[in-house]
């Protein structure tokens, strides 16, 4: 897997230097290395030590070191970062103190609504959160930061543009294709009650950047995919859904920064609050690189507006945080990075 670009790390820094700074002296734990915020994490991180000089040493939890060498040689091999293999569910967790941690590790890799097996996805959450919890309190760490997601707020209401952080939905605890968004609910709640250690949740919506994976249920994900490979886009919806998307870039430096400055046992949405239409994302991703984009579903006038769509208003009130990185230069800065350029 190739590095981040050098400029999209520069973005990252510029916004997170502050962040970064604090941590100087810091001893890191991380879960969910391998997945999109792990390794905007750890890129981001080596940067930072790089061009700031700060001394963070990292440890990272996962089931398979070898996996992760292979596919990150240019992070795996850093001598302030080690590796440690374990099961997020089930861990006693690496010697020694801790100052900061991120409990990143979930599984996002099934479509919104639907689940192959909810008590795996239940155990990877909830008690991948316990686990965490539990060590992050015997190994001292003060600041903590749980990756949940807009999904704890169950389906958005067609007269609600913006989802809040105090909105009152919640996903059906009887629909087994909300498991996921019921288990990131209940791990919230486990961070709620943690002692001693300030539990900061980051709720994720949606991301577009290096690292995204091209073949999985993320729509620009795959128009991206079906533009580079030189194809129409084909929507077989009537392209009606809402959604936004939130730079790599931008992510990384909101998680530092909710990791360092966020209010404790506090929830801020993670994401960008441009919405458009899947329709019109997928005709500016055909528009940039040259494809053609084809609707072929129709309207349903009685289907229920689908959106996903946060409210940034308390990250950019409370902390400063904006998103920095349009959806045309995201998509573009995306695309660069799959042709190697």
């Amino acid at each position: 897997m190739r590095p981040l670009p050098h400029d999209d790390l520069e973005r990252t820094l510029d916004t997170a230097r502050d962040a970064f700074a604090a941590m100087h002296g810091a001893r890191l734990f991380l879960t969910g290395a391998t997945g999109f915020y792990g390794a905007w994490l750890l890129e981001s991180l080596a940067h930072a030590r790089r061009r700031l000089e700060v001394d963070v040493a990292a440890v990272v939890l996962t089931r398979d070191p070898e996996a992760f060498a292979a596919r990150m040689p240019h992070v795996a091999g850093y001598p302030w970062l080690r590796l440690v293999r374990g099961d997020v569910r089930r861990y006693d967790g690496p010697d020694g103190a801790f100052t900061h941690a991120i409990h990143a590790a979930t599984s996002t890799t099934q479509a919104p609504g639907t689940v192959e097996d909810p008590r795996a996805t239940l155990a990877t959450v909830v008690e991948g959160t316990r686990a965490t919890l539990e060590f992050v309190q015997r190994a001292g760490v003060a600041r903590l930061l749980f990756a949940s997601s807009g999904a704890v707020y169950g389906r958005q209401p067609a007269d609600v543009t913006h989802l809040r952080e105090d909105f009152a939905g919640a996903p059906d605890p009887m629909d087994l294709g909300a498991a996921y968004g019921n288990a990131k609910r209940f791990a919230e709640h486990l961070c709620a009650q943690a002692v001693g250690v300030e539990a900061v949740v980051a709720r994720g919506f949606a991301f577009v950047g290096p690292h995204l994976a091209l073949d999985a249920h993320f729509a620009i994900g795959n128009f991206l995919r079906d533009a580079l490979a030189g194809r129409p886009i084909v929507l077989t919806s009537d392209g009606s859904p809402r959604r936004s998307y939130l730079h790599g870039a931008d992510l990384a430096a909101w998680l530092w920064t909710l990791l360092v400055r966020g209010a404790p046992s506090r929830a801020y949405n993670l994401g960008s609050d441009d919405d458009r239409s899947l329709g019109d994302v997928a005709r500016r991703v055909g528009a940039l690189l040259g494809v053609d984009v084809e609707v072929r579903g129709r309207p349903d006038p009685a289907a229920p507006r689908n959106r996903y769509v946060p409210s940034i208003d308390r990250a950019r009130d409370e902390l400063g945080l904006g998103v920095t990185v349009g959806l045309d230069d995201a998509i573009v800065r995306t695309a660069r990075w799959h042709r190697g350029v």
